[in-house]
C-alpha cells in the first residue's frame, strides 16, 4: 500500500480469542525478519531501493461479526 511517498508493507494478523495473546503480539523478531526479508526482495525486484518503506500492523480480534481493529502504524523498522 502507499502513504504519500512511503511504500508500506502490511501484515495482517487475526485472534478469534486472546487466551494465548493478543493478535498484535504474534508478530515476533523472527516473523518480522521474514517480513524484512520479503519487502527487500520485492524493493530489489521492482527497482524500489531509494523508496521510502514502513512496515504496519493490523491486529483484528474477536468475532468477526463483533471485532476490534487496531492499525499500528510503523511497529517495526529495518534496524529493530
Amino acid at each position: 500500500m502507499r502513504d504519500g511517498d512511503k511504500l508500506v508493507f502490511v501484515e495482517v494478523r487475526y485472534r478469534r480469542r486472546t487466551g494465548f495473546g493478543h493478535a498484535a503480539e504474534t508478530v515476533s523478531r523472527s516473523k518480522q525478519a521474514r517480513i524484512i526479508h520479503c519487502a527487500r526482495f520485492y524493493l530489489t525486484v521492482h527497482q524500489g531501493w531509494n523508496t521510502a518503506a514502513r512496515f504496519d500492523v493490523v491486529a483484528v480480534e474477536g468475532r468477526l461479526d463483533n471485532c476490534t481493529v487496531e492499525w499500528i502504524a510503523d511497529a517495526f523498522r529495518l534496524d529493530d
